[in-house]
């Protein structure tokens, strides 16, 4: 039997959407079948991003509905398989055990050289894997090698910054889905574009806290705003139960997961005839005028 081909990559769109809203290089990407503690396999398109394995539903969504950080690797253990041409092994975590499962035994080389190399900061020598893949390896290893002092070059700058008020905005990132419109403006948007995701964060009544604005399709299409209130260095959605949460992109997060990626992110994409994104310079302007629209 013919070895299968490697599935070929995102669509470029899709591959920019994610690279903005992870913000990490692409390594090596492809399908897993991931157990995580408490939970049966489920099959993901996954990207190894820096030490980070996101999972996708699919291969053309560009919303991640969960990830995994693998930074503190504590080791790759093997398993013996009794499924044909499969390989089977469990990513040991300080706090987790995960279990991966590939769709052949060559994709399973691939995965665990390529997961050593960026946690181990060096190339394997016990992995089987062609001269041409073994190079990939040395590249992306190098890359990762860059990655790292350049992300400690800048966390050491912005540590010798002093933040200013003006610019707070500036020096904390925010979700791709953060837009500084009031709730009309969010419900307008998401009305009048579906096709670019169902969900926005924005600021919210005063200076400090934000709003969650949703879309969602059940009977009949519906607009529903969720509070999200800073809480010290926390921020608590509020909900029936409230849920707090160290970041906004945990936040975001959170929606996804828990609707199982029937929320997606609201994000727009010049490089899709929707029509013109919305003005956001104007709104950007004025909030920092008014801190209080809403």
């Amino acid at each position: 039997m013919m070895a299968k081909k490697p599935p070929k990559p995102a669509p470029r769109r899709i591959f920019q959407e994610r690279l903005k809203i992870t913000a990490l290089p692409l390594y090596f990407e492809g399908f897993l079948l991931v157990k995580r503690s408490g939970y049966q396999y489920e099959h993901y398109w996954t990207e190894l991003r820096g030490t980070t394995l996101f999972f996708y539903t699919d291969k053309k969504s560009t919303i991640y509905i969960d990830k995994l950080d693998i930074i503190d690797l504590t080791c790759l253990a093997e398993q013996n398989s009794t499924e044909k041409n499969c390989a089977k092994f469990t990513l040991v975590l300080p706090k987790e055990e995960v279990q991966l499962k590939t769709e052949n035994t060559e994709s399973g080389e691939e995965w665990r050289g390529f997961i050593l190399t960026v946690t181990e900061l060096s190339v394997p020598q016990n992995v089987s894997l062609l001269p041409g893949q073994v190079i990939k390896l040395h590249e992306v290893l190098e890359r990762e090698k860059k990655r790292r002092i350049e992300t400690e070059q800048s966390t050491s700058v912005e540590k010798e910054k002093e933040p200013t008020e003006d610019y707070v905005d500036v020096l904390n990132p925010m979700p791709a889905c953060f837009y500084t419109v009031s709730r009309k403006e969010a419900t307008e948007m998401l009305q009048k574009n579906p096709s670019l995701g169902n969900m926005i964060l924005r600021p919210g009544s005063d200076s400090t806290n934000y709003s969650i604005t949703i879309r969602q399709e059940i009977d009949m299409p519906r607009i529903k705003h969720y509070k999200v209130m800073s809480v010290g260095q926390n921020y608590t959605i509020e909900l029936e139960k409230p849920v707090t949460l160290p970041n906004l992109f945990s936040v975001i997060d959170y929606f996804v997961k828990e609707t199982r990626g029937n929320l997606r992110p609201f994000i727009c994409s010049t490089d899709e005839n929707t029509g013109q994104e919305p003005n956001m310079e104007g709104r950007s302007e004025k909030l920092k005028k008014n801190p209080h629209i809403a």
